[in-house]
């Protein structure tokens, strides 16, 4: 049983890193196949292996007919971007962030088809139109609250998010959660709130959650912790402020702060342990049912009620079902086989979520778990509790090592430190009163003992964190080391005495050793990211990083540099740059850079704004960027054509005619960044310096507005490739179709990182090439 489940799992694995779909024939073969082959007597026929063959290929079969049934639940096309009225619940708690307020919404009515699950948000204050000259006020959102039913009029698109190297993959997020389009609700008369309540059983728990939080954020008002207490119970992780949430990583205790397996095993324990004693205190009740039946399914049901207020997340699923398989066993009088138990957890949570294994909590919820039961697995007798405890954190430490590397290029070495005092401190003290407080408001008061403990914890962590090796980060590794890594691990928690557990950690090194790929002498890799309406491209040499503009603020917590740049340099393995370009003031080019010189070690910085925009006062050397400027990395030559020095004593009235322009050439070819230059730049730099101009690829200059793009200055690069810098159905309507139109003309190959994802162009001996991100991940579920 256990191997047919792992092939279910393996075979739902395969369908998720499809770039398409079986077709619905096709499925329904492979599930009459996988049913006659697991279901066929083997020891008749002889078929070995007969069972797990079919359960993969039912594996795949499942996973493919729930994939095609949520994908034909799509908004059309032609109706993105339309304004549309629609009727429904609000099926969410209202998420809170600064220009707004976010929200799931389930629609009931609309005018065209849309899908049933949506997420809205209703945004405040200013907010640029279509029009890029004229911005519309749109007023605060009402209050809103979840189970509420609405008539709002909306703009609707289809699933689209940025596509990076080592990036989020936030279209396969949205596909996990139902949510097949996203959008923001129009300010007009007709919004209007329809009923109070729809009664029905999801909107009750969702009601329940809201209320428990704001019920937390009235006692413990602007309280620092407030936001941790209400993730513990309710599972809202959006409560915990981004700080945090990175000093939670440096420490390796983010799984502490949101709802994980241990909150629920521990909450349920308690419960068991208090009803099991209650029991065997009543002369009567064991006759009729036994204590410990008694007690482990009220364990049970404490744990199923604890899943449902907190979010019924993949780790709370995975507990809850184990439990459950304990429970029935016990009530069945059978034995408990801890490996069988997990299998039949895994399986029922692929039957319920097919996508959960696209989730990192997913592999590393599972993998814990199985880690600790191989640990323990064929031991003679019990040791010593604080053995135990040495050998689990042992255990989950260097067994999480290779994921934690795959998935987020960096580890806590402090981690043992911190999980030592946190898990005692949140699992049996913190949550205990933090889910009295929620379940019996009369009890709320517990919140302040619980924000003490918090305070006092948050104190040793933070400590912890300060320490400047509490964090190992390093660049992911290549698959081969990655797998080498990881039977390096399982060698290496072999029993005690078992012959040459040495060798696991020399099967280690090339995880942590392995260099990352870089170019060669006289070669060049230029990344255009995908960072939304802006530009961010990182260029690289043989042993030189320069990061090219730092892309948009999103919010004032969230910008390209922490969200993008960030995470994909540290992915690459690059801790420090040797130059940052900050073209011109617009934020869409601006926006990241402070989040940049925070996250990485920066030589120096070039802009047009070094000195009169803030940048100066940087912790690093700034430098004005001006027309004459080149210098050689590697065999690759950089030129800045644009702008002159005079400029500075006489700057344009538009900053975007202060934008850098840089030319990276070697002996395969030469690639021209414009950045935001306009048709004055553009003529400027054809009178004095269009020898210099051609290219053989090209940004296009202001995303593809129509103050850039002359044809003059076209015909004069004669790029044979461009780039459009875009982001999906952007406010501006970049490019603008006659821009689209001239480079058509001129024959160019034409790129955008709204379609194309992230670009990456290769100045190798094989010439100018360019390969985008989304087809080189392309998944079934990704827009086309």
């Amino acid at each position: 049983m256990r191997l047919s489940i792992f092939c279910f799992a393996v075979g739902i694995v395969w369908l998720q890193q499809q770039a398409s779909l079986p077709d619905r024939v096709e499925l329904a073969w492979l599930a009459v196949a996988g049913t006659t082959l697991l279901l066929t007597p083997l020891a008749r026929f002889r078929l070995r292996g007969g069972a797990p063959i079919g359960a993969f290929l039912l594996g795949i079969a499942w996973a493919g007919a729930l994939a095609q049934y949520r994908l034909a639940d799509a908004l059309a096309t032609i109706d993105e971007g339309r304004d549309l009225r629609l009727v429904g619940v609000i099926s969410s708690m209202p998420q809170r962030f600064e220009n707004g307020v976010r929200f799931e919404f389930r629609v009931e009515q609309a005018e065209v088809r849309v899908p049933e699950h949506i997420s809205l948000a209703w945004y405040q204050g200013w907010r640029r139109e279509i029009d890029e000259t004229e911005e519309v006020e749109l007023h605060a959102a009402p209050p809103l609250h979840a189970g509420e039913r609405w008539q709002l009029t909306a703009r609707l698109k289809r699933p689209h998010g940025n596509m990076n190297p080592a990036g989020f993959d936030y279209e396969a997020w949205l596909l996990e959660a139902g949510i097949r389009a996203t959008g923001y609700v129009r300010t007009v008369p007709e919004n209007r709130r329809l009923d109070e309540f729809v009664l029905n059983p999801a909107n009750l728990i969702e009601k329940l959650r809201e209320d428990i939080r704001e019920r937390f954020y009235r006692i413990l008002p602007e309280q620092p912790y407030a936001g941790v207490l209400v993730a513990l119970a309710v599972g809202d992780q959006r409560a915990i402020d981004s700080e945090l949430w990175q000093l939670f990583s440096r420490t390796g205790i983010t799984h502490l702060m949101s709802i994980s397996g241990l909150h629920v095993t521990l909450f349920a324990s308690l419960v068991y342990a208090l009803l099991n004693w209650l029991w065997r205190r009543s002369p009567m009740l064991p006759l009729v049912i036994p204590a410990q039946r008694a007690a482990v399914a009220g364990g049970f049901i404490a744990a199923l009620l604890y899943c449902l207020i907190a979010g019924f997340a993949v780790p709370a699923q995975r507990t809850l079902y184990m439990l459950a398989v304990v429970v029935v066993a016990l009530w069945m009088q059978r034995a408990v086989v801890p490996s069988r138990v997990l299998a039949l957890a895994l399986l029922a949570v692929l039957l319920v979520d097919p996508w959960a294994v696209l989730a990192a909590g997913f592999w590393l919820s599972f993998g814990a778990v199985g880690l600790l039961f191989y640990v323990g697995s064929g031991r003679l007798g019990a040791a010593h509790w604080l053995r135990e405890w040495g050998r689990t954190q042992w255990a989950v430490t260097l067994g999480s090592l290779p994921a934690l590397l795959l998935l987020f290029q960096q580890f806590s070495l402090v981690s043992p430190l911190a999980n030592a005092l946190a898990i005692p401190v949140v699992g049996f003290v913190v949550t205990p009163l933090v889910l009295a407080a929620a379940v019996l408001p009369p009890l709320g008061f517990l919140l302040y003992p619980a924000h003490l403990i918090t305070t006092w914890l948050m104190s040793f962590i933070e400590w912890l964190a300060e320490l400047p090796w509490a964090v190992w980060q390093q660049h992911a590794p290549p698959t081969w080391a990655w797998l080498t890594g990881l039977l390096g691990c399982v060698w290496l928690l072999l029993p005690r005495g078992f012959p040459a557990r040495w060798l696991g950690l020399m099967a280690l090194l090339p995880l942590l050793l392995v260099p990352p790929l870089r170019p060669a002498v006289g070669e060049a890799k230029l990344v255009v990211l995908d960072v939304g309406q802006g530009l961010a491209m990182h260029i690289q040499t043989a042993s030189h990083d320069l990061l090219y503009d730092t892309g948009p603020l999103y919010s004032p917590e969230a910008n390209s540099g922490n969200r993008v740049i960030a995470p994909y340099l540290r992915a690459l393995g690059v801790a420090r740059l040797d130059g940052l370009v900050v073209t011109h003031q617009d934020t869409d080019h601006s926006g990241g850079a402070e989040a940049v010189l925070d996250a990485v070690a920066v030589d120096w910085l070039m802009s047009s704004l070094a000195y009169e925009h803030g940048l100066s006062a940087m912790p690093v050397r700034t430098l004005p960027c001006s027309a004459g400027q080149a210098w050689e990395w590697d065999g690759v030559r950089f030129e800045v054509l644009h702008p002159l020095r005079e400029q500075y004593a006489a700057p344009s009235r538009k900053t975007n005619d202060m934008s850098c322009v840089l030319m990276v050439s070697n002996s395969h070819g030469k690639v021209l960044l414009t950045s935001d230059i306009e048709a004055i730049s553009e003529k400027a730099l054809l009178e004095r310096a269009a020898g210099k101009l051609r290219a053989d690829l090209m940004i296009v200059p202001h995303h593809g507005s129509r103050t850039s793009s002359t044809p003059a200055f076209i015909r004069a690069v004669g790029a044979t490739q461009v780039i459009f810098p875009v982001g999906y159905r952007n406010h501006f309507g970049h490019p603008k179709p006659d821009v689209v139109e001239r480079y058509r003309q001129s024959g160019a190959r034409m790129h955008r990182t709204d379609m194309d994802g992230a670009l990456t162009v290769s100045l190798t001996a094989s010439g100018v090439n360019v390969a985008a991100e989304r087809e080189e991940r392309r998944r079934y579920w990704h827009m086309r």
